[in-house]
């Protein structure tokens, strides 16, 4: 019988499912090359070893394919890693993909409805035009793309996801804070990640693309709207700061920012942006582990061991 990856423990032998190649490292013993596999379904990622490796397989076994894999299931390194006893390729169709990939927990109507109610409610003539323009223009690849390749929403519509739950930050910390200028600050909410439909190669086994290595996600999104107001004929200060916005998202020069913030709004954009990403992976972190138990080494987060504090657990007596 066929299990979903969250429901298999150390100790399972012979267990049987059905998932995608996420990612493929050949290696060699002494007596015979291997492959290093990531299995993803809808319900999480497994690491996993296929020992002996015939030609065939290394030659087949490759990112992106649908298989049937059965093997036992092992604790090592405190983490749950198989061992593959069988693999069979199965049909590998775009469609077929996509039934294994996680996704955003919001339809993507719903999600792109959320964010095109926050570009109306951008009252500057001149960023709503290109914020409006942009957005509309690629909001079939934003609305289906993951906002990474790892780390932080790195799934199907996590982009798309990432911003409105930014947009959100950003409103609450304008009604707290009344000297933030919104239209500025959703505007670059809105575009800050807009460089990563280019950066991504998409949302099935996303990898960076030439473009994306060789000018990444920020200098492409700059460019995109200084673009936009060239066509559109706006200049001004506004142009100015959006691309300050996008520029600045990252906060420090060693994190990728050519510039740091220097406005307001451009501080509080790389603030609920670290907020969300951060969020994010450690609930992603503490999403397998038991309340009372620790995370493994979480690299992105300073390679911090998470707790997860008994007081999670629902009191039946509330």
């Amino acid at each position: 019988m066929s299990k979903k990856i969250q429901e298999i423990k150390a100790g399972d032998n012979g267990v049987e499912f059905d998932a995608i190649i996420t990612h493929v490292v050949n290696g060699k013993t002494n007596k015979a090359p291997y492959l290093s596999l990531t299995f993803q379904d809808a319900t999480g990622l497994l690491d996993a070893k296929l020992w002996a490796a015939t030609p065939e397989q290394i030659a087949t076994v490759t990112a992106g394919k649908v298989v049937h894999v059965v093997g036992d299931a092992i604790k090592y390194n405190d983490d749950l890693q198989l061992k593959v006893n069988k693999l069979q390729i199965l049909d590998s169709s775009e469609e077929e993909q996509v039934k294994y990939l996680k996704a955003a927990p919001m339809e993507r109507e719903d999600l792109l409805t959320g964010i095109e109610e926050y570009v109306a409610k951008i009252e500057n003539k001149k960023l709503n035009t290109i914020v409006s323009a942009l957005f509309s223009e690629h909001q079939d690849l934003y609305v289906i793309f993951p906002a990474a390749s790892r780390n932080h929403h790195e799934y199907v519509s996590g982009l798309a996801y990432h911003t409105l739950s930014m947009l959100q930050i950003a409103e609450t910390l304008c009604q707290q804070y009344e000297t933030l200028n919104k239209d500025l600050l959703f505007s670059g909410v809105i575009m800050h990640d807009l460089g990563k439909v280019f950066e991504l190669s998409g949302p099935i086994v996303p990898e960076y693309t030439m473009e994306g290595k060789l000018l990444g996600h920020i200098s492409i999104a700059q460019a995109l709207v200084e673009h936009c107001a060239k066509e559109k004929q706006i200049e001004g200060e506004e142009v100015v700061l959006l691309k300050h916005m996008i520029l600045s998202h990252h906060g420090k020069m060693e994190y990728g920012s050519p510039v740091l913030p220097l406005v307001k709004e451009a501080e509080i954009l790389y603030l609920i942006d670290n907020i969300d990403a951060r969020m994010n992976m450690m609930d992603k972190a503490l999403e397998g582990v038991e309340p009372g138990g620790f995370t493994k080494r979480v690299f992105s987060l300073e390679n911090r061991s998470f707790y997860k504090p008994k007081l999670y657990e629902k009191d039946p007596e509330q």
